[in-house]
């Protein structure tokens, strides 16, 4: 079951990261290090996604500090095969079983998608626009859940952290993919500014892995760098949305369409959405420091 509105269903608001890095791959703090500063930042989950790769050993990191406030969920950052561009795919797998295997010699993206999948992970396409992923590339994953439509490194790495693009394409043909914004945090000095940028807000009954990476699959949570969503009702052509003080908000369907409110400190806005034409729309709260918030699609 995907659900398009996940402000209808019971339960709280859990807010995690799922896409982070730690000493046991390419990060520069080791996994109890990485969990502290997110633990400590008021996150309610973090799943640390080290590259499942040979010359790291396959990590599958756990979280260390975790109780009834702070949990883990095992996740990696998969990798198998080429790309049509050449370079190495990035899928994020959350959720993964402790005895997920390596990927086999002759094993490409889409089919470690596809096993990934299989195992009861829910995985994402992650970063397109940081290595020039494509629409066919996705396509090609099959029935994946998701693409990682902002990435806090990418923003520092390439200024390339925003991967709306490829899913507003995607979905206008009909694709049922959904998106979530991560930091994707190394904690490299070099490049600072990649923790606590952009997270997920889950809603669930309970605060445990298998509750939270249903409500994933379900589509049940939104997207932020900031700004929260506090509800959205869609009735007769008429969108609401109540959120956190914003100065913009949007709802964007296919191509140019869109309709908004704009005002100073806005925590509310109806919105006339009977003229955005097409299977979807997304709402867009967006604040006076610039930062967003994101539904995922909403069927029409």
């Amino acid at each position: 079951m995907r659900v398009d509105n996940p402000f209808q269903l019971p339960g709280r608001f859990w807010r995690g990261n799922l896409h982070t890095h730690s000493t046991a791959s390419d990060g520069t703090l080791p996994p109890g290090q990485v969990s502290a500063v997110y633990r400590e930042a008021g996150y309610d989950f973090l799943s640390l996604t080290d590259h499942f790769l040979e010359q790291f050993d396959y990590p599958l990191t756990e979280v260390p500090i975790a109780d009834q406030h702070f949990i883990g969920i095992r996740g990696a950052e998969l990798h198998a095969g080429k790309m049509a561009n050449g370079e190495l795919w990035h899928m994020i797998a959350i959720g993964l079983p402790a005895d997920f295997a390596p990927p086999q010699t002759r094993e490409d993206g889409p089919a470690l998608a596809r096993r990934a999948v299989d195992s009861g992970a829910f995985v994402a396409a992650a970063h397109p626009a940081w290595n020039g992923t494509t629409i066919d590339d996705i396509l090609s994953l099959g029935q994946i859940h998701a693409i990682e439509t902002w990435n806090a490194t990418a923003d520092v790495h390439n200024d390339r952290a925003d991967s709306w693009y490829i899913l507003d394409q995607l979905v206008s043909s009909g694709s049922r993919l959904q998106a979530y914004a991560a930091d994707d945090a190394h904690f490299d000095p070099v490049r600072p500014g990649d923790a606590v940028r952009a997270w997920v807000w889950v809603k669930s009954e309970r605060l445990d892995d298998q509750a939270l990476i249903s409500a994933l699959k379900d589509g049940a949570y939104y997207s932020s760098t900031g700004p929260e969503i506090h509800d959205l009702q869609l009735e007769g052509g008429q969108l609401t949305i109540r959120c956190s003080p914003a100065d913009w908000i949007f709802a964007t369907g296919a191509g140019s369409q869109s309709t908004f409110r704009s005002g100073e400190g806005l925590t509310h806005a109806t919105l006339d959405v009977t003229r955005v034409r097409g299977p979807y729309l997304r709402v867009t709260v967006r604040d006076a420091r610039g930062r967003r918030a994101w539904s995922n699609p909403v069927w029409l």
